[in-house]
């Protein structure tokens, strides 16, 4: 084969790819976009497919932020971990699932990381009903595990939604006082540390100035690691 039909065929098959992965991020996005939690159903019935993982794990629950944490599972060693990240879902979606999401045997702690996609420049929900679907999410949490330490990551700020910042703020220190008043729950913000001279740091983001660059899940995987570990006395 020679080197011009091999740099061909690299070529369409680069092009295959990057058709494929705007494809995904497409879908999602239309996914993301609805109110239906029913949209979700193909990831949920994976998670099921999976079982609840092993025991004593630390549960990830979220958005596409806790999907997308390819290193999740290494930068939590030696602790087992549970992924159940399902991109593009919002409070009301984790609600819905919530059985499924947060069946888990005897886990360590849960980490929640959601609700980024409740607060976007094209529609962005009210602080009551924020902390209405927080309050419910725990609620079914708690009829799972009333007892396991529950620790929720705090809206983060980004470049793409900068415009409505000040309202993922407010919704922020709403869910961090219901918190404050909830047993055994914690709230952990890790919004500072993504942000340079009070913006978002570009470098923390990938093309889409929405989602963490492997910088950014640097900095999110010595916050949220430091606070589990410490809070949970673990090697």
């Amino acid at each position: 084969m020679t080197i011009k039909r091999i740099l061909g065929l690299s070529a369409v098959l680069l092009l295959a790819v990057i058709a494929y992965l705007f494809f995904d991020i497409s879908h999602r996005l239309e996914k993301a976009q609805s109110e239906d939690p029913l949209v979700w159903a193909s990831d949920i019935e994976t998670f099921a497919e999976r079982g609840v993982g092993e025991p004593e794990s630390l549960l990830f629950v979220g958005s596409s932020s806790i999907r997308f944490w390819g290193e999740l599972a290494e930068d939590m060693t030696p602790v087992p971990v549970i992924n159940r990240g399902f991109g593009g879902s919002k409070i009301g979606d984790v609600v819905h699932y919530a059985d499924t999401l947060f069946r888990a045997d005897n886990p360590r702690a849960i980490v929640i990381f959601v609700g980024t996609n409740d607060m976007t420049p094209q529609q962005t929900k009210s602080v009551d009903t924020m902390t209405a679907r927080f309050v419910a999410m725990m609620s079914a949490l708690r009829k799972q595990h009333p007892n396991v330490p529950v620790y929720y990551i705090a809206i983060t700020p980004s470049p793409l939604r900068w415009a409505i910042w000040d309202e993922a703020v407010a919704v922020n220190e709403a869910i961090q006082t219901l918190i404050s008043q909830m047993p055994n729950t914690h709230f952990i913000d890790t919004g500072e540390a993504l942000m340079s001279d009070g913006e978002p740091n570009p470098d923390n983001y990938v093309f889409d100035r929405l989602h963490l660059s492997a910088k950014g899940y640097d900095i999110w995987a010595e916050i949220i690691r430091s606070r589990l570990f410490s809070d949970l006395d673990l090697p």
